[in-house]
């Protein structure tokens, strides 16, 4: 029996073959500590030198303002609370938007009950901040606004640049999470405009328990950790070098095959709502229907649940009802509910999220088992 079709590449991506190649030594033979000064010490720091360079290259940013961190939640987390903790004497007033993912959300209520006031944006219908609200929302204390590149459940991109052209002027700075965009399409710090970008390894082929923030140059933060000097003292202990090398493998891997592999997934993310929209009568897209992620189609499905038709396809096809970090709810997605999607319709919510390993096979056989799992249950009712 084959194993089930993996559409929940939005979850996690398997670990690319070149990239677990690559780690090898470095799990082997070239154990050094990077802060060690001598022959494996100094082996271990050129590798995460070389790595940083190869991940900064990937989003326009420069080597020396690249922070390596255990993941996208420890980066999100430094963002928001180091930002904080440096700016709290100009202002106590932060501004998120209503979809950001749990690792931006809890930060900012933990600096909510620590006495900051939290504006949180509402979204359109497609999941997006219109630039006049935030616009409206901003006042004299606003030290940060934290708005996702891309939401990790529809998809949808975020006008991060208009964002960026109403906070920079004002001195706000402006951090985005990006852990659902680097890899999947070209990201530029520089284009964006932000101060502060997270990005997550795991979301582009690298083992879990890597992740990095960027930190443009003269952006007050401080360090949640204390410790050692390691990344310039924003992120102290011992750096884990496989993982990092890993990385930066992975990071020329998107460089080189970016606008490919975008086009393909495109294209592989269309056949699959074609062939699903041609039979299922109802069949509700959720999210932005071309401002979004080359990879990711949410559909809601009538007639049925979500979590019921995956049961019902869990042989054949893994996916998600929305966020992994939210899977074993059965409460209606917050995403869906923020973007005015009625209750009814958000239970029938699925993720469907391709990637580099997915072929044109896996779409047809995805589709079969979907189609025919949703007139199952539809039979029943």
């Amino acid at each position: 029996m084959s194993p089930p079709v993996y559409l929940d590449y939005n979850a996690t991506t398997p670990v690319d073959p070149a990239v677990a190649e690559a780690m090898l030594p470095w799990l082997r033979e070239h154990f050094g500590n990077p802060s060690s000064d001598h022959p494996y010490g100094r082996r271990a720091a050129q590798a995460v030198a070389a790595a940083r360079e190869a991940v900064a290259g990937l989003i326009g940013a420069s080597p020396a303002v690249l922070f390596f961190t255990g993941c996208a939640t420890e980066a999100n987390n430094l963002a928001l609370r180091g930002v904080a903790r440096a700016l709290r004497e100009r202002g106590r007033h932060l501004i998120i938007s209503a979809v950001e993912h749990p690792s931006v959300v809890a930060p900012a209520e933990r600096l909510r009950a620590d006495g900051w006031e939290v504006t949180v944006l509402p979204v359109n219908e497609y999941g997006q901040v219109d630039p006049q609200v935030l616009e409206a929302a901003l006042r004299p204390d606003t030290v940060l606004v934290s708005v996702m590149l891309a939401n990790n459940e529809v998809g949808t991109l975020q006008p991060v640049a208009e964002l960026s052209a109403l906070t920079r002027p004002r001195g706000i700075l402006l951090h985005t999470d990006a852990a659902q965009a680097v890899g999947k399409i070209p990201v530029d710090v520089n284009d964006l405009g932000v101060d502060l970008l997270t990005l997550a390894g795991h979301k582009f082929y690298t083992p879990k328990g890597v992740g990095a923030l960027y930190v443009r140059p003269g952006t007050s933060i401080e360090p949640l950790l204390v410790g050692g000097g390691q990344e310039r003292g924003l992120r102290p202990g011992t750096e884990n070098v496989p993982h990092i090398v890993a990385l930066g493998v992975a990071a020329q891997l998107a460089v080189q095959g970016l606008g490919r592999e975008s086009e393909r997934l495109r294209g592989l993310r269309d056949r699959l709502h074609a062939r699903l929209q041609a039979v299922i009568p109802g069949l509700r897209l959720n999210g932005h229907p071309d401002q979004r992620l080359p990879n990711t189609l949410n559909l809601s499905f009538p007639d049925v649940t979500g979590r019921a038709l995956l049961e019902a396809a869990a042989d054949s096809i893994a996916a998600s009802v929305g966020s992994a970090c939210h899977e074993d709810s059965d409460a209606v997605s917050g995403v869906l509910a923020a973007m005015g999607v009625s209750p009814e319709r958000a239970r029938g919510a699925v993720r469907l999220s391709a990637g580099r390993f997915t072929s044109d096979g896996d779409i047809d056989r995805a589709a079969d088992v979907l189609l025919a799992a949703h007139a199952g249950l539809a039979a029943r009712d």
